[in-house]
């Protein structure tokens, strides 16, 4: 994909993955057909994608997104990094919570032991939940051996500082485009400290990217609006890892296209 690669700890991934919960139609969205999902699945491994994110409740109407990784993709290739994520909400952060949730990951997924575990915090601006008590409780199943690396997800600046003081995070995962960067400073911390950057809602999640400079850039280059939105986040930081989710192999085949795409200074500073 010529896009390099982000490290997760002692991981390596390619900088284009892909994420899931597109598949299952949560939690709001039409899911594909079943053959689709498990086609474009097998297609994102065919394309060089090696970084899947999901999660046990990417779940609805009986479609969930661990089970359909399994039936497309186990025997999973020795170089696919699965990364999962758990909530901590004040009701369930405590540790036989977060047990069940990682154990349900495993039974889905078929595995004895989680790549990465993201740690999902409650939406900002929520009160705060018990941060350090369930990464103390993730971190025991860490020394057991059910989860290689912890990760922190929807976080402020404060909560990863506090994250890095607690356990050895190895990536952070806000929502975070060109259009929504309130994120840019951490980015920078993580960037410093070797920790992956990875945005959800890449291209604008369910409001969808516009503006005349995107829409300009995109015709430049004969690339889709989505395209040119990822290919600003790869070159934004070299610890920027993607995860953009679709449901269309078409649509799968252009995002990971879009590490092609190499923007002149002068797109960026019409995008800045």
């Amino acid at each position: 994909m010529g896009t390099g690669q982000v490290r997760l700890g002692d991981l390596r991934v390619r900088r284009i993955g892909y994420g899931t919960m597109k598949l299952t139609g949560w939690p709001r969205g039409e899911a594909p057909a079943r053959d689709t999902a498990l086609a474009v699945l097998r297609r994102a491994v065919e394309l060089g994608v090696n970084h899947l994110d999901t999660s046990d409740y990417y779940a609805r109407d009986g479609v969930a997104a661990n089970e359909l990784i399994r039936s497309a993709l186990y025997p999973y290739p020795a170089d696919l990094v699965i990364v999962t994520k758990v909530t901590a909400l004040v009701e369930s952060a405590a540790g036989a919570g977060l047990r069940r949730a990682v154990e349900g990951n495993l039974r889905s997924l078929g595995v004895d032991r989680l790549d990465v575990v993201n740690l999902r915090l409650g939406d900002r601006g929520r009160p705060e939940v018990p941060l350090e008590q369930a990464l103390e409780a993730l971190e025991a199943l860490r020394a057991e051996g059910l989860i290689r690396h912890l990760g922190i997800s929807n976080a402020t600046a404060a909560q990863v500082a506090r994250a890095r003081a607690a356990a050895g995070i190895v990536c952070v995962q806000n929502r975070y485009n060109v259009a929504e960067r309130a994120d840019d400073p951490l980015v920078e911390v993580c960037a410093a400290a070797g920790i992956a950057y990875v945005p959800y809602f890449p291209v604008g999640g369910f409001t969808p990217l516009t503006g005349a400079a995107l829409n300009a850039v995109a015709a430049r280059h004969g690339a889709t609006v989505p395209q040119v939105a990822l290919a600003w986040l790869l070159a934004r930081s070299p610890n920027i890892a993607l995860i953009p989710g679709t449901g269309s192999p078409a649509h799968l085949e252009e995002n990971v296209a879009a590490g092609a795409l190499e923007l002149s200074a002068e797109d960026l500073s019409r995008l800045s």
